[in-house]
């Protein structure tokens, strides 16, 4: 396992509902292994096995579930 780290910028999110929604489409990424989102931040910290997956598929997870991602 590799594990590597990245923050996403999230433009979007209005409430924590949104915060469970991006949670929730990160957590099901093959090879997530933590997320925290801060809706004040408008971003994600998560933590991935590179292996497993990448931050384009992340990036791809956040749109897929309704936002924007920051570049």
């Amino acid at each position: 396992m590799n594990q590597q780290h990245t923050t996403i910028g999230i433009d979007g999110m209005t409430c924590n509902g949104c915060v469970k929604s991006v949670t929730r489409a990160l957590q099901q990424v093959a090879g997530v292994q933590n997320v925290t989102v801060s809706l004040a931040d408008q971003r994600a910290e998560v933590d991935f096995d590179d292996n497993q997956t990448d931050v384009a598929a992340l990036r791809e997870a956040i749109e897929d579930a309704g936002f924007d991602v920051i570049a």
